[in-house]
């Protein structure tokens, strides 16, 4: 017994020893707690994240810019770029062709900031995504919600003139001119106004096809296609229509009543085919030489107006063909 005591205590001083000797390091490497690191390492700034999404925007990868924008506007509600965000937004979607979400997300912006230059803006884009639809309705409806909202003369002035443009894409001649009439005396010569009236006059010029002129010369089978300017359909027409009425003049002719019938039955749905046909090619016609006409208007006279997020103004565009 007395010889296990002192061994006992001699074996508890080392332990205790031990112990304290090293808690220090067990305490330090507890103390590396990774965690400071990894919280530094997601924290993101809105420069950074603002420039994250305008990088996407730039390289035209825009459903990514979309999801940045999205993160940079939740994350920052109360940064004075939050606009500009949610205009790029609608921008993403627009030049992606995702034209209803471009549409919900410029009137996003219009409803939350009142008379700014990008809730303006965000009227042109709206009505210029309808136009990119074909839906003139609701385009022509925004811009006369501005022209009524606005009290800034310029800006009535573009809504003028971009709703003359809608009016002619349509071929409503006497409303584009309206329009365009509508102009304040001090921007006439920024948008060329003289020189787009001389040119939108010409369109009294444009050439066209009477269709009931056309339906009437059908008579003759393909003189109405003749008329129109389609000269092998005419050939087609007159020799097909031809072939069959000698073929069932010969068939009655012949006493074979049964197929002068069918042959007179077929042919009769071909001439009134080449009838319709006449009448539809004149259409055509008359189409075709106004969109002619239009394109080689917006060639000549129609200024680009760019609805640029990086500036205060319209970005104006010339070209011109002489």
């Amino acid at each position: 017994m007395h010889i296990r005591t002192p061994c006992l205590a001699y074996l508890f001083l080392i332990f205790f020893n031990l112990f304290f000797l090293f808690t220090p390091f067990c305490d330090s490497v507890a103390g590396s707690d990774p965690e400071p690191d990894i919280k530094s390492s997601i924290i993101i700034s809105p420069d950074k994240q603002f420039d994250f999404a305008e990088a996407y925007f730039s390289n035209k990868d825009y459903l990514m810019a979309v999801g940045e924008y999205e993160r940079f506007i939740y994350f920052f509600p109360e940064d004075e770029r939050v606009e500009t965000a949610m205009y790029r937004i609608g921008m993403s979607y627009y030049l992606g062709r995702h034209f209803k979400k471009a549409v919900d997300s410029f009137n996003a912006v219009i409803d939350r900031y009142v008379d700014t230059d990008l809730s303006i803006k965000s009227y042109f884009m709206i009505s210029e995504t309808h136009v990119n639809r074909n839906t003139f309705g609701p385009a022509i409806i925004n811009l006369n919600n501005l022209i009524t909202i606005t009290h800034d003369e310029d800006v009535r002035d573009e809504a003028y003139y971009r709703l003359g443009w809608i009016y002619v894409e349509t071929a409503s001649w006497e409303k584009a001119r309206l329009y365009f009439s509508k102009i304040s005396a001090k921007n006439k010569t920024k948008y060329r106004l003289e020189r787009l009236t001389s040119e939108l006059n010409r369109e009294k010029s444009i050439p066209k096809k009477d269709p009931d002129l056309a339906g009437f010369l059908s008579i003759i089978p393909g003189a109405g296609y003749l008329y129109c300017e389609r000269y092998q359909d005419a050939l087609i027409a007159f020799l097909l229509n031809g072939g069959l009425i000698l073929a069932a003049y010969e068939s009655f002719d012949d006493n074979n009543n049964a197929l002068g019938g069918v042959i007179a039955f077929v042919e009769f749905g071909f001439y009134a085919g080449n009838i319709y046909g006449a009448v539809a090619s004149a259409n055509k016609y008359n189409r075709k030489q106004t969109v002619q006409f239009i394109e080689k208007l917006k060639s000549n006279t129609k200024i680009n107006l760019s609805a640029d997020v990086k500036n205060k103004g319209v970005c104006l565009a010339f070209e011109f063909i002489f």
